[in-house]
């Protein structure tokens, strides 16, 4: 995995113009249950890199960077609450379910801006976000994708899922 790793970082410096590789493959070194929760992610299609560091903690985020929602993570409602209420056809799963199984945590508004400023992604799939507590205790949940040159959060209700709708997850390392 730190070789895949290394490959992307190299591949991708716009993401992560303030830090070297070698820092990066330190930090990684000194935490190895991060490179099991970064196979997970590049498993399910994520092809997880480091966009800099939380401003916050000073940790590194890495992130799904995928062109497109991971492939191996859409077709999911937002939650297992969600998925409990869908009485017909439900889904296989939810995406905060997957990615408690992964070990991630959905990305945030800020942090889905924050990608975006880094490249174009989502320019035909869509990916859920971490919602606030009071949408989703209305029913609903949260989304983003590009679309038009920019970036637009829409809502829908949480049980729904579509073909094109993944979600995308990240770590602090």
């Amino acid at each position: 995995m730190i070789e895949v790793l290394k490959a992307r970082f190299h591949d991708h410096m716009e993401r992560h113009t303030e830090l070297n590789w070698s820092d990066v493959e330190r930090i990684l070194l000194d935490n190895p249950g991060a490179a099991e929760v970064l196979r997970r992610m590049e498993e399910s299609g994520g092809e997880p890199d480091t966009i800099g560091s939380d401003p916050e903690t000073g940790r590194l985020i890495f992130c799904d960077c995928a062109k497109e929602s991971p492939s191996g993570r859409r077709s999911l409602c937002y939650d297992d609450d969600a998925l409990k209420k869908r009485k017909n056809n439900p889904p296989a799963g939810s995406a905060d379910g997957k990615a408690r199984e992964i070990g991630i945590l959905l990305l945030t508004e800020e942090l889905y801006h924050r990608l975006q400023s880094l490249g174009e992604f989502d320019l035909k799939t869509s990916s859920w976000i971490r919602t606030p507590d009071d949408v989703r205790r209305s029913g609903g949940a949260l989304f983003c994708e590009r679309r038009y040159g920019k970036i637009f959060t829409f809502h829908n209700g949480a049980d729904s899922y579509y073909s094109t709708r993944g979600f995308r997850g990240y770590i602090l390392v």
